[in-house]
């Protein structure tokens, strides 16, 4: 039973508001709340009361959501179990949970992580955190706690964890490779990962750092992960990481199964004849392509042949396709010859684009030669056929420049070599008909059907969106790097790809809700979603200020985000 009572204390009346209930069986005041005096309570009704001495103001949606991902996965855990430390300050799990979540929202350096942290409700969750616990010599000490062992052993605890409590689906996965360049000097020799090679963004000229990825087509998670030498051909590394993956999957699973239940999807710059050897002997499944050039008579065949076969299915407009079984790298194997028109629009403008810009150098290279002639020109070292004929190979060395650009080299009698060029309209008609808008498909699911065989092709954008999503420089989460050791370059590689999880477990919950975002709109919703905590004047004997807490503003679609990803109840909470 709950009741208004009055007090009378020194001549004034306060009023408080509390419950009685019976106990032991006797009516007892099970609590009680101080309202104040009657004009006090006057005040608050009308909306009154005295205004908050200031408000602080943390980011909460992203955090929030991170933060819940993170201890649904396990990812604490995980590394406090393989890298066990006495319990003082912070866990070498909850120093990688820091460093992934920062990772999922806004990269910074180890050195300003506490001038993010402390703008951030993660104060919530780790009040043991310092400026002094976040410093970068404190992360680099947690760091050189997890060796190469225990980095693989760590995440293969989280996604084994991840993949039973979430029932992900690992029937298609899809692998790729790509490399990120660093700013690690010339002459620093304790780095041996960090290579010359060919860089994927055109910085050829920096050492960089290879990463290969096996992520699976549900829910774009991240399945496995490697990080090694920067000079690494991908063709080289792609039986290394095969061996691996099957090794991870059968640990994971329990039972050797990763031939039976899982098709693998990778491009055809990892394709050898010891590569395809090797998946046959593993028996695994696999769908991948082969290059035009290397199946000639079957590129050459016109894009109208009467064999190609249309699709009428959702996503599959404009394509059609016929199939075929030939031994390719030594076993016969299925070939799905494909044509689409949106890819050969594209093939199309690239070709007439590229043929424009090589007749430009011709003719300029043609004038130099021509004033040479002309006596124009005396300078510099004076050109001979052979060194004019490299120049036009090199100005031809794009794709299919050759077929549509006809070249003659000749010396006249001044030894002054002749340029002579000219487009070819019926090769470039011929390459319109046969070569543009085709891909030779190959794989070994002879049961599938040539849609599905297709369609399992192009879900290789899946990993391509995710390596541009770790590069992009606003939703990126590779960069900064500002490692310079193997161990420590490992490390980040670890919490990187702990990243990409996170996002991709909470992309996971708001496809589940049927709102349908690009991640970097998720990302947007989220991040600007703010907790602001109203710091209100002591009352008569507090110890301890008053804190009111509430949300900015939330716009229908944050409203559902909140719901989606379980976040309802942490809306008001204060920070501990």
């Amino acid at each position: 039973m709950e009741r208004l009572e009055a007090k009378k204390i020194s001549g004034r009346t306060y009023y408080y508001y509390s419950e009685w209930g019976w106990v032991d069986g006797k009516c007892r005041r099970k609590w009680q709340r101080y309202l104040g005096k009657l004009e006090d309570i006057v005040k608050a009704c009308e909306g009154g009361g005295p205004a908050p001495l200031y408000a602080e103001v943390f980011e909460w949606g992203l955090p929030a959501a991170l933060w819940k991902e993170a201890s649904t996965a396990g990812v604490i855990a995980a590394t406090d179990a393989l890298c066990p430390k006495r319990k003082q300050g912070l866990s070498t799990g909850e120093y990688i949970g820091v460093a992934a979540i920062n990772r999922a929202i806004r990269p910074n350096s180890k050195r300003s992580m506490w001038s993010w942290f402390s703008q951030t409700v993660l104060l919530r969750y780790l009040p043991a955190a310092s400026k002094e616990a976040l410093s970068s010599q404190r992360f680099w000490d947690h760091m050189d706690r997890i060796d190469t062992p225990k980095a693989a052993a760590i995440w293969k605890s989280i996604i084994t964890g991840v993949v039973e409590g979430e029932q992900v689906d690992a029937s298609s996965v899809s692998y790729d490779g790509t490399n990120f360049y660093t700013f690690i000097d010339t002459f620093n020799v304790r780095c041996h990962i960090a290579r010359r090679g060919k860089n994927k963004q055109g910085r050829s000229t920096l050492r960089q750092v290879s990463y290969a990825l096996f992520c699976c087509a549900d829910g774009h998670l991240p399945l496995f992960y490697d990080v090694y030498d920067g000079n690494r051909n991908d063709a080289k590394q792609f039986p290394v990481m095969l061996d691996k993956f099957n090794s991870f999957l059968q640990e994971i699973r329990g039972r050797r199964c990763a031939a039976q239940d899982t098709t693998l999807i990778f491009d055809k710059g990892n394709n050898s004849a010891a590569n395809f050897e090797m998946i046959d002997s593993m028996g695994l499944k696999f769908v991948g392509s082969v290059k035009l050039c290397q199946q000639a008579e079957l590129a050459r065949i016109s894009n109208r042949d009467a064999r190609f076969t249309s699709f009428a299915a959702a996503g599959l407009e404009g394509t059609k396709a016929f199939r075929v079984t030939k031994i390719v790298y030594g076993k016969e194997r299925v070939l799905i010859v494909s044509y689409n028109q949106h890819l050969f629009d594209t093939q199309w403008l690239t070709l007439h684009n590229d043929i424009g810009k090589a007749i430009e150098r011709l003719a300029a290279l043609q004038q130099r030669l021509r004033d040479r002639a002309a006596g124009l020109i005396k300078g510099g070292k004076s050109p001979t056929v052979t060194s004019v004929q490299k120049q036009c190979e090199g100005i031809l060395r794009r794709q299919y420049m050759k077929q549509a650009i006809t070249i003659s080299v000749r010396e006249r009698k001044d030894k002054i070599p002749e340029l002579e060029y000219a487009m070819d309209p019926a090769a470039i008609a011929e390459l319109g008909d046969t070569h543009l808008g085709k891909n030779m498909i190959i794989s070994n699911q002879e049961s599938w059907d040539d849609s599905r065989i297709i369609e399992a092709y192009r879900s290789q954008f899946i990993i391509e969106d995710v390596f541009k999503e770790m590069k992009d420089r606003t939703t990126g989460n590779w960069w900064p790097m500002n490692h310079w050791t193997d161990s420590k370059i490992r490390v980040h590689g670890l919490y990187c790809t702990v990243a990409l999880l996170l996002r991709a477990l909470m992309a996971r919950r708001v496809q589940a809700a049927k709102l349908d975002l690009s991640m970097k709109r998720l990302l947007s919703e989220l991040d600007n979603v703010r907790q602001v905590v109203n710091v209100l004047p002591k009352k008569r004997r507090q110890k301890t200020q008053r804190r009111q807490a509430v949300l900015s503003k939330t716009s229908p679609l944050q409203d559902k985000l909140i719901d989606a990803l379980g976040l309802s109840e942490e809306r008001n909470r204060l920070l501990g």
